[in-house]
C-alpha cells in the first residue's frame, strides 16, 4: 500500500516561493490501477517525482508498505527504487542499443548474469508483444513500440509499483489504447500497482479503478473512476468530465422539463442507442441537450443530458429504465456547468 501523507512541495527562486503541492493525502491499495489527474501546472509530475523521491518533499511523506521512504539511507532508497520504476511521454530509450539490450540493462545494473540477463528480456519482450522485434535498434520502431519496449525494461527489476508519467500523450488514440491494454494486461497478469499521470480524462476511464484529481497543486476530489465520472463535485473535475461544457438545446427553465445526466462507464454497445430503445419499450421520449460519448472495443464511455417531459413520475420511470442497463448511472441534475 502507498500512503501519500500531507504532502508539500515548495520551490524557491528568484520570484520568491512557490506551492507545487499542497497538503496532499492519498492512499493507493495494492494492486490498483490509480489515476492522478490535472490540467498542466497542476502539480502531477512533481507529485509522482515525489513517490520515489526523485523530488524530495518540503512537508509530509510517502510510505510504501510501512516503510517511510523518505527517512531512509541513500542507499536503502536505491535498492526501493528497484521496486518503483517509471515510464515517461519521452519513452529515453537507448538508441545505440538494440530492443534486448535496452531491456537487459537495469539487469545488468543489478549484477544479473548475462545469459540470466537475456532470458528475463526476452521474457519481458514476449509478454509485451515483440520478441521478434530483439535485435532491432529503437529508431527502427514506430512510437508505440518503443513505449513497449520501455514497459519492458521497467519491468526488468520485478518491481511492485509502476508509475507512468503521461506516457501515451506522444501517440495517436489507437496506440494510447493499445498501451493501456497492455498496461491493464499486465496489471492482470503481475498484479503489479499502476500509478497513471495525465492530462487526459479518456486515459483514466478506460484503465482505472480510483481517481484523484489535482488542481493548482491541491488533490480537489478523489474516489472511484465511475463515481467522480458520474457525480463530479469540484470545479476542476466538472471540466475534465465536460471539456465541452454542459450545453445543449432543452430549456433549462422549463419546469415540466426534468434534466437527467446519463453516464456511461463501459456499458455494452450494441444495434439500438439506449435512448432510442428507452422511447420503444416504455413510451418515454428524451430529448438530448448535450452528448459525448465513444466506443471503445464493445464499450460505450461517455456522458448524455436528456430532458425529461412529464412531471418526476416520468422522470423517475427513465432513471430507473437507463439504472437497469448495466454500466449505465443517472440521476436528475439540477445544476450545470
Amino acid at each position: 500500500m502507498i500512503e501519500i501523507k500531507n504532502l508539500t512541495k515548495t520551490f524557491r527562486g528568484a520570484d520568491g516561493a512557490f506551492e507545487a503541492l499542497k497538503n496532499v493525502s492519498l492512499t493507493i491499495p495494492d494492486g490498483d490501477v490509480f489515476g492522478i489527474i490535472g490540467m498542466s501546472g497542476a502539480g502531477k509530475s512533481t507529485l509522482v517525482r515525489c513517490i520515489n523521491m526523485l523530488e524530495r518533499p518540503t512537508e509530509g511523506s510517502v510510505v510504501i508498505d510501512g516503510v517511510d521512504i523518505g527517512s531512509l539511507p541513500e542507499a536503502e532508497l536505491r535498492a526501493m527504487r528497484r521496486d518503483i520504476t517509471m515510464i515517461f511521454q519521452g519513452i529515453n530509450l537507448l538508441m545505440q542499443r538494440t530492443c534486448l539490450k535496452n531491456v537487459c540493462f537495469p539487469l545488468e545494473l543489478s549484477g544479473v548474469k548475462p545469459a540470466d540477463a537475456k532470458k528475463r528480456a526476452m521474457e519481458l519482450l514476449e509478454i509485451v508483444g515483440l520478441a521478434e522485434k530483439a535485435n532491432a535498434y529503437p529508431a527502427q520502431l514506430s512510437g508505440g513500440q518503443q513505449q513497449r519496449v520501455a514497459i519492458a525494461r521497467a519491468l526488468a527489476t520485478n518491481p511492485k509499483i509502476l508509475l507512468c508519467d503521461e506516457a501515451t500523450s506522444a501517440l495517436d488514440p489507437t496506440t494510447t489504447q493499445s498501451i493501456l491494454d497492455l498496461i491493464r494486461d499486465i496489471n492482470d497478469r503481475l498484479g503489479i500497482t499502476v500509478i497513471i499521470i495525465t492530462h487526459q480524462m479518456s486515459v483514466v476511464e478506460s484503465v482505472c479503478q480510483h481517481v484523484a484529481i489535482l488542481d493548482n497543486g491541491e488533490v480537489v476530489e478523489q474516489g472511484e473512476v465511475s463515481e467522480v465520472f458520474s457525480h463530479p463535485k469540484s470545479d476542476a473535475a466538472r471540466k475534465l468530465v465536460f471539456p465541452e461544457g454542459e450545453k445543449g438545446t432543452v430549456d433549462m427553465k422549463d419546469p415540466n422539463t426534468a434534466i437527467i445526466r446519463v453516464v456511461f462507464n463501459g456499458a455494452m454497445a450494441t444495434n439500438t442507442p439506449l435512448i432510442t430503445k428507452m422511447a420503444i419499450d416504455i413510451g418515454i421520449a428524451a430529448n438530448i441537450a448535450y452528448a459525448s460519448t465513444k466506443c471503445i472495443g464493445k464499450g460505450v464511455y461517455g456522458t448524455m443530458l436528456l430532458g425529461i417531459s412529464g412531471g418526476p413520475a416520468e422522470t423517475q420511470r427513465a432513471i430507473d429504465y437507463l439504472t437497469a442497463t448495466p454500466d449505465v448511472l443517472a440521476e436528475e441534475v439540477s445544476e450545470h456547468v
